[in-house]
């Protein structure tokens, strides 16, 4: 039991591939959990059908996409279901094997307890478990959770890339469905998504499984892919968050430091390739007015991140729509008794 009173869990298991997995994610699931989501994003060997063949878990929905519309649209699928069963927490997991579903208590546990609003696996927090990690895995994390930093907001989040995540059900109704990222992109999407509204998003540590499972990821294929909408994503950020909403100095410093640091790099290379080329020494006044601007253009750099690292969102939203929520059926309420 998490909590005296049993909040409505859901479970959302995207589907593809894992036909030889599926029946044994379920019958992991503990009682915990009210109602169990399982989206064939169809399936070449029909997941979803055998699942529904060979199991008798009377909590069990089977959804089906008539085409392949990739796991994050699976996921958003999953998420509206639940919503419109008025679930209270929905827990996406896969159905691969690789997470546990034991652990499924301690992703819901902030967010009941209004600690978070979106919690998500970190399988970097035990140094003992990443030696069992492969070393591709390892070195595109390391990669990726940098650029999620930046694009997202969430500096003190790492494995942006970890699918074992829970949300609060409020929050999921805020979210543009039709916008997320329906591929492979769609974990640090959400990260994104999350950030223009507040919500507070915390790591739970982790341990993955690698077996026998077949990923359908090719790290040589997505790199631009991903560079490309991490850089969309970061520019929308600091639009949305520095300009559009609020106007601080730090909506200041980071532009400033910018041309201060293109200055100083494009004279400063102008005349070194000009010396160069001439043989001859560039004068200390030339070096300095090279060298100054650079330097003052990374402190402003810095201390805008400085800034923004301190602005992650620290305060969950949850509570404050579920009184919204509360408002508004009362005013409702009322407005039917005057009648």
């Amino acid at each position: 039991m998490i909590v005296n009173e049993k909040p409505k869990i859901a479970v959302v298991i995207p589907c593809y591939n894992v036909r030889k997995h599926i029946l044994d994610v379920v019958a992991a699931i503990g009682p915990e959990v009210f109602r169990i989501y399982v989206v064939d994003d169809c399936c070449p060997y029909g997941s979803g059908s055998f699942l529904k063949e060979n199991t008798h878990d009377e909590r069990v929905v089977v959804i089906r996409h008539d085409r392949n519309r990739g796991v994050g649209a699976a996921v958003m699928t999953g998420y509206q279901a639940a919503i419109d069963e008025r679930m209270e927490v929905i827990v996406k997991i896969d159905g691969d094997g690789q997470m546990d579903p034991s652990l499924i208590a301690e992703f819901v546990l902030p967010i009941i307890e209004k600690e978070a609003d979106y919690t998500k696996g970190n399988r970097f927090f035990n140094l003992e478990s990443v030696k069992s990690m492969p070393k591709i895995r390892l070195f595109g994390n390391a990669i990726l959770s940098f650029m999620t930093k930046l694009s997202s907001g969430y500096w003190n989040l790492f494995d942006p890339t970890n699918g074992y995540t829970a949300i609060h059900a409020d929050v999921a109704k805020h979210l543009p469905f039709s916008k997320i990222s329906k591929r492979y992109f769609f974990e640090t999407d959400m990260l994104f998504r999350l950030n223009t509204l507040r919500a507070v998003v915390l790591d739970v540590p982790m341990v993955a499984k690698y077996a026998d499972e077949v990923s359908g990821l090719k790290i040589s294929k997505i790199a631009a892919e991903f560079m490309v909408k991490h850089l969309k994503n970061f520019l929308k950020r600091l639009f949305y968050n520095y300009y559009l909403r609020d106007l601080s100095l730090a909506s200041i410093e980071l532009p400033i430091g910018l041309v201060l640091l293109t200055f100083g790099a494009i004279f400063g290379g102008y005349h070194w390739i000009n010396s160069a080329s001439a043989n001859s020494v560039t004068s200390s006044g030339t070096v300095m007015l090279a060298a100054l601007p650079v330097l003052m253009g990374i402190q402003f750099i810095l201390a805008f991140l400085g800034h923004d690292i301190s602005s992650v969102p620290t305060r969950p939203i949850s509570r404050s729509l579920q009184v919204r929520a509360l408002c508004h059926k009362m005013d409702d309420d009322c407005m039917l008794k005057g009648k």
